[in-house]
């Protein structure tokens, strides 16, 4: 029997993307998390960090929109196949999610640069705290991408194969390797492996257009967003963002990749 912990926090905490607003969410928090019923939350706008899940139910806000890149329609434009040709060199490794010294120093310069790159808040993470988000709940579905470079961690990637999908957790990388544009090679490395699995969706978490953190994603065509707030019950609504998909012709992928077993 499926058992599940609902709470919600303080819907007067200062928001990630607007500080002049609040942020208010629903939470789950699910042990031993059955495949289906994760998939049914993803599809319905829900997010997972380790065992936790949760949705904004901002009253006064809309500006999280969830959406997923149709995997059959994508084909990397030029753009993107000069990120993809810049990674020749990346060594890609595909495990179960795990934590070390390696990745928990990555995490803290990633955040550190963000704190002044992009006045993100950060104060250190700690193993447990960086267990919770990423390592405990993978179940049968969660995995771990890595990147290297000559034997350099550089990119620590996590996501959920689901049945029909891709969901993107998170994504931390070196700035010292900028040049390699690994945060968008993340989401095409992802998007490729959905395609090659004839999976139909890509989830890359929430967009907030033309945000400078979060309106990237747009740049994945082509994508649907959810246009209704489903509870776990009721049926979600998709549609296309664009009326007609835009593709273009695309190259190999030939990132150096090995998958690893656990």
């Amino acid at each position: 029997m499926l058992q599940l912990a609902e709470f919600f926090s303080n819907p007067k905490e200062t928001c990630s993307y607007f500080g002049d607003r609040c942020s208010h969410f629903r939470y789950f928090y699910i042990q031993q998390c059955p495949l289906e019923f994760c998939q049914g939350l993803i599809e319905r706008g829900w997010r997972r960090f380790g065992e936790y899940f949760f949705v904004p139910i901002c009253a006064s806000c809309k500006e999280c929109i969830s959406i997923r890149q149709v995997v059959r329609g994508f084909e990397p434009n030029k753009s993107q196949r000069r990120v993809i040709a810049k990674n020749a060199d990346t060594l890609i490794t595909i495990a179960r999610p795990s934590i070390d010294d390696e990745r928990l120093a990555l995490y803290d310069s990633y955040h550190s640069a963000m704190n002044i790159k992009k006045g993100w808040n950060y104060r250190g993470i700690t193993k447990e705290v960086y267990s919770d988000n990423f390592v405990y709940g993978y179940n049968s579905f969660g995995y771990e991408i890595t990147y290297r470079r000559d034997g350099k961690l550089v990119g620590v990637g996590y996501f959920d194969m689901l049945k029909n999908s891709i969901s993107s957790i998170y994504f931390f990388y070196d700035h010292n390797f900028a040049r390699l544009s690994l945060g968008s090679f993340n989401i095409l490395t992802q998007l490729l492996i959905a395609k090659r699995k004839n999976l139909s969706y890509f989830y890359p978490g929430y967009w907030i257009k033309n945000h400078y953190s979060m309106g990237y994603k747009e740049h994945f065509r082509p994508f649907e967003e959810l246009i209704n707030a489903p509870d776990i019950f009721e049926v979600p609504i998709w549609k296309p963002y664009f009326a007609e998909s835009i593709s273009t012709s695309s190259d190999d992928f030939r990132a150096k990749s090995s998958v690893k077993s656990v």
